[in-house]
Formats: C-alpha cells, structure tokens, sequence
C-alpha cells in the first residue's frame, strides 16, 4: 500500500502587503518558522522580509496543494488579495493559530 502525503498551499507577505510569497508544503509549521528566521537568507521571501502567513489551505495530497500553488502563482495582485480576504479579512499572522492547533 501506498502512503499518501497531504500538503498546504499557503501565502506569506511582508508586514506592509507590498509582496506576496506563495508557496507549497508538507509541513506548514515548520516551513513558515524558516521563512519567520530567514532559514534560506539568499531566498525571496528573506529578501522581502515576507513573514507573515495570511493564507493557507490544507490538502489530502501533496499534488493537489502543488497545483492550487500554480493556479494562486498565474493569478493577479488581486486574484491573491480576494484569496486572502476571503479566508482572513484582518490579515492577521495565522502561524499563532497553528502553534495553538498543533497542542
């Protein structure tokens, strides 16, 4: 039998919401910690100091997350703000939500 692996597209951006970083993951915790410390400091997201998560969405399957993240990274400034809005109309930092879903 084959193990299947869920994944999470998820957005970041900088604490102004000039730039957006969209992204794929198995481990959403831990892939927002890496950006939060600038993990990959040569990394768009380090460059931009994008660290705030404003939107993700979890997935049975890895693939599925991998194409919803190609579908979010074609999509206009916009088509990324109306996602956001949609799901966190403060714009809060969600990753306080995770650590607190995780325990």
């Amino acid at each position: 039998m084959i193990m299947q692996r869920g994944g999470c597209v998820y957005i970041i951006t900088n604490k102004e919401h000039s730039v957006f970083y969209t992204g794929v993951t198995s481990d959403l915790i831990c892939r927002v910690w890496e950006h939060k410390n600038k993990r990959y400091p040569n990394s768009f997201s380090a460059k931009y100091n994008c660290n705030k998560l404003v939107y993700y969405l979890p997935y049975l399957h890895i693939e599925e997350a991998i194409a919803a993240e190609k579908q979010i990274k074609s999509g206009s400034r916009q088509a990324k703000i109306n996602l956001i809005n949609a799901l966190n109309p403060q714009w809060r930092d969600l990753h306080d939500d995770l650590l607190k879903e995780g325990n």
